[in-house]
């Protein structure tokens, strides 16, 4: 099971935080062991892991409505850089 990290920035790095479980929920359809951090320099930029169980089906919720929807809830803005760890 690969481990995918995303990063990106956030409008707000406290509102971006207390939305976890909207994200557990969102993305256990394909994943499993969410974790989100944020830059320990206090900037705006955020990163995610996930151990992902399915990479197509993560793959196909990317560019769905229901994903847009939550990063502007989130208040995800700009590029999403996607990292998958190399085994």
């Amino acid at each position: 099971m690969p481990k995918v990290v995303f990063t990106h920035a956030v409008k707000d790095v406290d509102l971006w935080m207390s939305k976890h479980s909207e994200r557990v929920e969102l993305f256990a359809k394909w994943g499993s062991n969410i974790v989100g951090y944020a830059i320990a320099d206090g900037g705006n930029m955020v990163a995610l892991s996930i151990d992902v169980n399915d990479m197509d089906a993560m793959q196909a919720s990317m560019g769905t409505d229901e994903m847009d929807r939550a990063k502007e809830a989130h208040g995800v803005f700009g590029s999403v850089a996607m990292f998958v760890a190399a085994e």
